[in-house]
């Protein structure tokens, strides 16, 4: 309905410019709302106020101007001026009334457009470094990437989602040497375990196949692992340092090859998890990006030389600098160690390098809330590579804390002590984690209360959402076992019989779900959806509480039942694009 108001309102703007009253120029796109009070309409638009300098004219006479060029359509009962210029359309009773069966026949198609057909958008999102299992945190930014690439294909746009896999760098070597400790102590070696290894009973179990299958082929004496390593800093010492000499001898006393398959074994160990614990919770990717293959194709030696041909890398103390401060950064940041080795910040620059000469209209990263000073750096190396920065949109997503009968659960990632993603699925279910995880802005810090999240009570707001659907679908069993045949012709149904306020209710709310898709979609924004759902939920039980359907008048009974099942179609669409199921029985 909003679209066909615009496309009225462009229609008698085009008719204004062939009369000179507007210059061609001046042609602007009119912005319909819907009115936040009834009696004010429908729908308003404010384009006669925002034409009226430009052209010169007092908006009121403007707006006049604009109705008489409006086209006669069945869909507007009444145009009024009020106020300082705004145009109020009143839609007639026809015009929601043919809603209904526009619903029913469109199915799965209604609230879909083709908006941004033609255009192409990356989504990355979670791109977790494959150290460990997918904590609950991980579990929020799968939901919202997940949630904001569904509804951005909704609308027309060809989307792409990518999962970044840090398969290169400190950390991987941190975890394989963190394996290959637990696995000496497997082979009755005696050590004490570094502050800054992994600790998680995941690292126990990848040791023990690697124990398993090899036996002791891959030991050595503890001693002559920790001899000379710098102290730890539990005594002392330096963590960081401790941990990095560990890695060092690692890959001394083991050799390229043996230390390669630790590593090896760790990361396809975790990987596989991840891909598996990702598709049960709902979350498919088209391609899994490896960072290695961005130094093994020469991609990060390629992005280094563009910036230095370019005159934005300096030297220093033997490392490699990026003037990211000549792009507003707070400090320049280092893209070759004085080791030789390329930093994390360059295969970044050479991955989103790669993301724009892949053809991408736009690229979304969806990070977490701690990334949000690498924003502007990576934005800066964009800008100096000659790309346009306002292509990459970092959204970033605060961490879950979850709570338990009142009480916070504690959780340190390095410690190993975390609830998983698969233990909160296996707890409140995908349902329920899925839609509480995009209920509010991404920005936001965000409660998961797990006991409401398991409760099958109204105040559970998945609960109460999908049990507007089943409530609907029991209406239909009881039909079909009361031998009560439902119209199988929608638009031959006598909607005008459908006034009651709860009717007209209900049917206002089917008619915003497309702008409700569209917002949430061009806003990254799914808690418009799950709040609209809510919404609409809302609208059916109260009405289901105050009326039956299943009545001896025929011809309202087929009306209230189309208008129901048109509802339940509109609930099954939303939660599908939430990833949300949309059981039949509760």
């Amino acid at each position: 309905m909003k679209k066909q108001i615009e496309q009225l309102v462009q229609a008698a703007l085009k008719q204004l410019v062939l009369d000179g009253v507007i210059p061609q120029e001046a042609m602007p796109v009119p912005k319909i709302e819907r009115t936040k009070d009834s009696r004010h309409g429908d729908f308003a638009t404010n384009i006669a106020m925002t034409l009226a300098r430009p052209v010169r004219s007092n908006p009121r006479e403007l707006a006049q101007r604009l109705l008489d060029a409006l086209p006669a359509s069945d869909l507007i009962e009444r145009c009024d001026i009020a106020g300082p210029g705004f145009i109020n359309f009143t839609l007639t009773a026809t015009a929601y009334h043919s809603l209904i069966p526009a619903i029913i026949e469109q199915g799965r198609g209604y609230g879909r457009s083709e908006l941004g057909k033609g255009k192409r958008i990356q989504v990355e999102f979670v791109s977790a470094n494959p150290t460990g299992p997918l904590h609950v945190g991980h579990g929020r930014g799968a939901a919202y990437g997940s949630v904001v690439a569904d509804l951005l294909e909704a609308i027309g746009f060809e989307v792409h989602r990518e999962y970044y896999v840090n398969d290169a760098g400190r950390q991987m070597d941190i975890l394989a040497t963190s394996i290959w400790l637990r696995y000496l102590e497997l082979c009755d070696e005696a050590l004490t375990f570094p502050a800054n290894g992994y600790r998680g009973d995941y690292v126990w179990d990848i040791a023990a196949t690697l124990h398993r299958d090899h036996g002791e082929a891959y030991k050595q004496d503890a001693e002559s692992v920790f001899h000379g390593i710098p102290a730890d800093e539990p005594a002392g010492g330096d963590k960081e340092a401790h941990i990095d000499g560990l890695i060092d001898r690692a890959k001394q006393l083991l050799g390229d090859n043996r230390f390669r398959f630790v590593f090896e074994l760790g990361l396809n160990t975790i990987l596989d998890d991840i891909r598996d614990d990702l598709s049960l919770f709902g979350v498919n990717y088209d391609e899994w990006y490896s960072e290695r293959s961005l130094t093994e194709s020469g991609s990060v030696t390629r992005a280094i030389e563009r910036l230095r041909s370019a005159g934005h890398l300096y030297d220093k103390d033997g490392a490699v600098w990026f003037r990211s401060t000549d792009y507003g950064d707070e400090k320049d940041r280092v893209v070759i160690r004085d080791n030789g080795q390329t930093t994390y910040f360059a295969s970044d620059i050479a991955y989103h390098m790669d993301k724009l000469e892949r053809g991408f209209n736009r690229v979304i990263d969806v990070w977490g809330a701690d990334h949000h000073g690498y924003v502007p750096r990576v934005k800066a190396a964009l800008q100096a590579l000659g790309d346009d920065p306002s292509k990459l949109d970092v959204l970033l997503v605060q961490f879950a804390i979850l709570y338990r009968s009142g009480e916070k659960v504690q959780m340190s990632t390095r410690s190993g002590q975390f609830v998983t993603l698969r233990e909160l699925r296996k707890e409140v279910g995908t349902d329920a984690a899925r839609f509480f995880y995009v209920m509010r802005k991404c920005e936001q810090h965000m409660d998961f209360d797990l006991d409401l999240a398991k409760s099958q009570s109204n105040d559970n707001p998945v609960y109460y959402v999908q049990y507007a659907h089943a409530r609907i679908c029991s209406v239909f069993q009881q039909a079909a076992e009361q031998s009560i045949s439902v119209a199988d012709n929608p638009t031959a149904v006598d909607y005008a019989l459908l006034s009651e306020s709860h009717e007209q209710a209900l049917i206002t709310s089917l008619a915003k779900y497309p702008e409700i898709v569209e917002a949430a979609a061009l806003h990254e924004e799914p808690h418009q959806l799950t709040h609209y759902l809510r919404d609409l939920a809302n609208d059916f039980h109260t009405y289901y509480n105050a009326h039956k359907f299943l009545i001896p008048d025929t011809v309202l009974r087929n009306a209230r039942l189309q208008l129901i099942l048109a509802t339940r179609q509109v609930v099954r669409n939303g939660l599908n694009l939430l990833g949300v199921s949309a059981p039949e029985k509760m």
